[in-house]
């Protein structure tokens, strides 16, 4: 299941996409509308300008036709004209009108906003005014109409090109969904289905020839695995029957039936390692979780190294309850303690190994060099050593991290520099 897993983020990805596709249906449909209202704008208020020009300049003609006329005449409510030949007439003029030379104006703003055009024949002035603040008028209301066209088209294009989107994503979102629940190593349906589009169909083939690969990389992997398994417990079967063997020897001294029993005992607890990691290898979460004695499950990792702590004259203090039980994998934590000790046991000279248990945290701790602050963060890297170490491969913190990683335990290290190192496993 963690091939299914990975491609979970899909199920995330295709609402961006579907989004980036409304956004982009919306963006079109807005600048198509958007530049509709403005040409439809400017071509209105163009005609609307040219039409009153037209009606002021043909009332100038008419009006200089009719020179005999002498006094302002109301021809409507929006149209005037003047006709002055004296002072007098200049002085009747309103003030707004006087300083206009000949040709045509615009004059006021908005709803006091009038068209004037002047021209002088003969010494006679003619004047004739458009008020034009009705057409401004009409002119506010169909801007705000096409605003409100604008912002309908705006919210209608958002709602239609997320709904087109989802159309458009359903087939790519439907396959995701099948990818994202397919088992690694189990066959399945082809992903291609008849109704697919011709680039959905390409990404569905593409699909399931990656999972005939994978399906087909697991296969020689478990063979490999299960192969590798058969070929190391072959000599370690073969040591445990050897031991077994001079073990009932008669005439051998007590130091030398001690030593046939701990290689008796590392080969067992190697094979059960092998045993165990190659489970972890084929499996995402390690099973077969069981009532475990914690203290004695301590005492036979550190079995291992009691040599060890009797030549380095090291106490082992063992702070752990006589009738504490844990559900775990027991081969797992096996693993973890024996390595949490080793390194516990390598790089400590003098002082103590020390493992407590309680509110579901096991800690090793020892009074050895420590480790700098820089190195930590790489301490369970595979194959990564502190600079002052003399053995070991780099293994042993990386299988551990692996092991709690699995198994949803959390490890935590406390060191300081020339004061010792506390390595502790959380159960969660």
């Amino acid at each position: 299941m963690a091939w299914a897993t990975g491609w979970l983020p899909m199920r995330s990805l295709r609402f961006n996409l579907r989004l980036r596709i409304a956004a982009a249906l919306a963006s079109v449909c807005i600048a198509v509308v958007v530049g509709l209202a403005i040409t439809l704008h400017m071509a209105s208020k163009d005609l609307e300008e040219g039409l009153v020009k037209q009606l002021v300049s043909e009332e100038m003609e008419f009006l200089v036709g009719r020179a005999q006329v002498s006094d302002v005449s109301a021809i409507g409510p929006n149209l005037q004209h003047y006709v002055l030949r004296t002072p007098a007439d200049f002085e009747r003029l309103p003030p707004r009108f006087r300083d206009l030379g000949p040709g045509h104006h615009e004059i006021g703003h908005g709803s006091e906003e009038s068209h004037v055009a002047v021209r002088d024949v003969g010494g006679i002035r003619f004047i004739v005014v458009y008020d034009s603040g009705a057409h401004e008028v009409r002119e506010r209301r169909f801007q705000n109409l096409l605003l409100l066209i604008l912002g309908t088209v705006v919210a209608g294009s958002l709602v239609l090109g997320y709904g087109l989107a989802g159309v458009l994503t359903r087939q790519l979102t439907e396959l995701a969904e099948r990818v994202a629940v397919l088992a690694p190593d189990e066959p399945h349906p082809p992903l291609e289905r008849p109704d697919h589009d011709p680039e959905i169909a390409a990404v569905a083939r593409a699909l399931d020839q990656y999972h005939g690969r994978i399906v087909e990389s697991m296969r020689r992997e478990q063979e490999f695995t299960t192969n590798t398994s058969h070929e190391l417990r072959t000599p370690l079967t073969a040591i445990n029957t050897s031991c077994e063997l001079l073990a009932a020897e008669p005439g051998l001294s007590d130091k030398a039936r001690a030593r046939i029993g701990m290689i008796s005992r590392a080969a067992e607890q190697m094979t059960e390692r092998i045993q165990l990691l190659l489970f972890l290898a084929r499996q995402p979460h390690a099973e077969g979780r069981e009532p475990v004695a914690l203290r004695a499950c301590v005492e036979e990792a550190a079995d291992a190294f009691q040599d060890e702590m009797a030549r380095k004259g090291l106490a082992f203090e063992l702070l752990v309850p006589e009738d504490e039980i844990l559900e775990v994998e027991p081969r797992a934590l096996q693993i973890v303690l024996a390595n949490l000790i080793m390194n516990a046991v390598r790089y400590t000279e003098r002082g103590y190994v020390r493992v407590s248990y309680g509110a579901r945290r096991l800690s090793v701790a020892d009074t050895g060099r420590g480790i700098a602050a820089g190195q930590v963060p790489h301490l369970f890297e595979r194959y990564y050593r502190a600079d002052d170490a003399t053995n070991g491969l780099g293994l042993g913190l990386a299988i551990v991290r692996r092991i709690c990683d699995h198994l949803g335990w959390t490890i935590e290290v406390q060191t300081e520099p020339g004061a010792g190192s506390v390595f502790s496993i959380v159960f969660n």
